[in-house]
């Protein structure tokens, strides 16, 4: 949901469809279960007659339902039209979700506005598909032995190696000059795992056109996933696309495709199946897999893995130079860890302040506010509320991480909490779950991890960094623009001057 998702969600309830939906809500009242007004739904704000709870959500979705789970406790029931949806913003109500019922809340709740129906989604997606079935289990495992085992992760350390210096040399062309840090770490990460996908660059550093396009293209498709959708709220109105999000949509996957589409032809008219495997590409070639599974997994792992790190890279770097003693420290330890010229890899695991800057800015801005989607398979109790099949159930990690209850101080950044601390983002902590948990959890995590440390220490490394025109980092604005990845509201725009 986008800044202006609460002027579109009036608009979209004027005539015709004003006049549509109280003869809608009628005949779906009179054909629903009548023991559903007996179930103990968890509390929740009390919904208007038709719409519901759609125009409590406000701007930013994350906040709202934070500040009414303050209200009405962490499980929270919302009606969004005929849509049920579950909000869980505590460690309990999480770890409920995530772990106590994790086979019964496994399903994925896909919108409306998904280009594939749910039986082409359990076939070619690791995000989207529908059930854990055992084809989205060998789909993930192959994933996860490929492209993010330890084995994987060790045999990639070049490539990242070599994309850093790529970084620090864009970077060090423009010293003195105004960088859009966000932009830059996009277009490193996408060409990162480009490679371990197709063995290509897919856009030029050199190109602030393609960067800028590239980014607001992908930023388009989360806008588009993130904008409010009737048609979700309705189900009946699916099949006629009322806002034309579905359309919208294809276009910008299509427009995706093309940038390697390319590359797959090339690769399937000369690809010998038993030959060496050199990048995922070729292991998706000698597994059969159809053109439509190779670009869909495609662009799963590059939206997925590209955007988050680079949001959560922009925060870090925020962080760091409004509070310049945090800064100070992680510096430091970078300069007195590493003994030689240039950093590598290997410098990172000795950098536990350094990994305590990551965890506290996960914390504080995870990549994404909430989870993707899950659906109740059948109806359950959770935290002794009834959560009938078929609900929407999604976890609040943005307010977990700000929870009083669990951390103190909320809202201030001391990495410090996490020092000495067992504290981490692998699933098994439900305070601290900016990655997910449970059989949902993020199959790229390692990747992830590894991406984030490195590029945060390259940058800190190289260069000394300041705002433009002597601004006073103290007074960053730090506000938050919601979507499906939880990106600065102002971009973040930086001056660098080379270290080393």
């Amino acid at each position: 949901m986008d800044q202006t998702s609460l002027t579109k969600v009036l608009n979209l309830l004027a005539p015709p469809f004003l006049l549509l939906l109280p003869l809608l809500f009628f005949i779906l009242k009179c054909v629903s279960s009548p023991s559903s007004k007996n179930q103990s739904l968890p509390p929740g704000p009390k919904p208007w007659p038709i719409i519901g709870n759609i125009l409590h959500f406000g701007k930013k979705p994350h906040i709202s339902t934070a500040n009414f789970a303050k209200t009405h406790g962490p499980l929270i029931s919302l009606k969004l039209g005929k849509q049920l949806l579950i909000v869980g913003s505590s460690k309990r109500a999480a770890t409920e979700i995530l772990k106590s019922h994790d086979r019964l809340l496994s399903a994925r709740y896909v919108f409306k506005a998904a280009l594939f129906e749910n039986h082409v989604l359990d076939r070619i997606s690791i995000v989207w598909a529908t059930q854990c079935s055992d084809g989205w289990k060998s789909l993930r495992a192959l994933c996860r032995n490929e492209l993010f085992s330890a084995k994987a992760i060790e045999s990639q350390a070049v490539l990242r190696e070599k994309k850093m210096g790529e970084m620090v040399g864009f970077i060090g062309r423009r010293e003195g000059e105004v960088v859009g840090i966000g932009e830059v770490v996009l277009a490193i990460v996408f060409n990162t795992i480009a490679n371990l996908l197709f063995s290509v660059d897919l856009i030029g550093l050199e190109d602030d056109g393609a960067t800028t396009g590239l980014k607001s293209l992908m930023w388009r498709m989360m806008k588009l996933g993130a904008t409010p959708n009737i048609a979700d709220f309705y189900p009946i109105l699916g099949g006629i696309d009322p806002q034309g999000l579905k359309r919208k949509m294809a276009v910008c996957v299509n427009q995706m495709f093309d940038i390697w589409g390319k590359y797959i032809n090339e690769r399937r008219e000369k690809h010998v199946h038993d030959g060496p495997r050199s990048d995922f590409l070729d292991v998706f070639l000698a597994n059969g897999f159809e053109d439509l599974q190779i670009n869909w997994l495609a662009l799963e792992l590059l939206s997925a893995g590209t955007d988050t790190t680079a949001t959560t890279v922009e925060w870090a770097i925020a962080e760091l130079l409004k509070n310049k003693e945090v800064l100070k420290k992680v510096s430091e330890e970078i300069k007195r860890e590493t003994d030689t010229n240039s950093l590598k890899e290997s410098h990172v695991s000795q950098l536990p302040y350094l990994n305590a800057c990551v965890k506290e800015t996960l914390r504080l801005h995870p990549p994404v506010p909430f989870l993707i989607p899950r659906r109740a398979l059948e109806t359950c109790k959770v935290m002794d509320y009834t959560i009938p099949r078929d609900s929407e159930v999604i976890v609040n990690v943005w307010a977990v991480g700000r929870d009083p209850w669990l951390w103190e101080d909320p809202l201030s950044f001391k990495p410090e909490r996490f020092l000495g601390s067992d504290l981490d983002f692998k699933g098994q902590d439900f305070e601290f779950l900016p990655f997910g948990a449970g059989r949902r959890i993020c199959p790229g995590l390692p990747m992830a991890a590894k991406q984030v440390h490195l590029i945060i220490a390259t940058l800190l490394y190289y260069f000394d960094w300041s705002l433009p025109n002597g601004e006073d980092p103290a007074m960053l604005d730090m506000s938050e623009k919601f979507g499906i990845t939880l990106q600065k509201e102002q971009p973040l725009l930086v001056v660098p001057r080379r270290r080393i």
